[in-house]
């Protein structure tokens, strides 16, 4: 059993989104990749109102956490950008159910690049021959994909912009598709395109069928960090949800 903990950390280690070295102090902290800038900042207030505490972060899709979590990677807390995720880690054991939460909540975009030659306007332009490449998460493993696809299928477009795909695995890359002019548009999430205002455009804001909605939760595993449920009150707290509402999200 410690072998395969030490494998895990090494596989957590190897996604290179490690802040520091553990040490007794530490906090560590998987969150979605949209919640970058957020819990980047989160973090860095939490780590001076609590003297020693390092908070470590780390950054990436929200099912491939899920998976880090579940398989016993040594994680303190657990912030997933839609249900799906988080139901993966409270289904496998282990997440403490009883501090699931949802913090925040988001909005689903389309969005071109700033010099768009198409010109596009809305997700009906995306059916135009002109349209060759689309970017969104992939729906089996990103949350922003499963909430692009429920946004697309209620509006009767999925089928048209499905054929154009460019899959992104998590949503800073496709967001950085989009601001490279790789595709001709993405879908992403309202706080996301708001970091690239001078390389991205908003041109439509999606109805999403499923509330997009962030939980938060408590890793139940041995050795689980004390200042772990300080820091999830931390996040629902007014001082939290302000830095939070700065990069863009909304109250649940």
């Amino acid at each position: 059993m410690k072998a395969k903990k030490l494998l895990l950390a090494a596989a957590v280690v190897a996604m290179g989104t490690w802040q520091a070295q553990a040490w007794a102090q530490d906090l560590v902290v998987a969150a979605a990749s949209s919640l970058t800038n957020a819990f980047t900042e989160i973090g860095q207030q939490f780590e001076k109102d609590n003297a020693d505490v390092k908070v470590l972060n780390t950054f990436s899709a929200s099912g491939k956490l899920a998976q880090q979590v579940v398989e016993g990677a040594p994680i303190d807390v657990f912030a997933s950008a839609d249900q799906k995720a988080m139901d993966r880690a409270q289904d496998g054991g282990a997440i403490d159910a009883a501090t699931r939460k949802d913090f925040v909540r988001n909005q689903m975009v389309m969005i071109v690049p700033a010099k768009d030659p198409l010109g596009l306007k809305s997700v009906k332009d995306l059916s135009s021959d002109k349209v060759t490449r689309v970017a969104f998460g992939n729906p089996a493993s990103v949350p922003v994909g499963r909430y692009t696809q429920a946004s697309l299928e209620k509006s009767g477009d999925w089928e048209a912009v499905k054929k154009h795909e460019v899959l992104g695995q998590n949503v800073r890359q496709v967001l950085d598709y989009v601001a490279r002019g790789e595709v001709d548009a993405g879908f992403v999430f309202a706080t996301d395109a708001a970091i690239k205002p001078d390389e991205v455009r908003v041109v439509q804001k999606l109805e999403s069928p499923v509330p997009v909605l962030y939980p938060i939760a408590l890793v139940k595993r041995d050795g689980r960090s004390p200042l772990a449920q300080k820091y999830v009150d931390f996040v629902h707290s007014d001082a939290g949800q302000a830095i939070l509402a700065k990069y863009g999200f909304d109250k649940p």
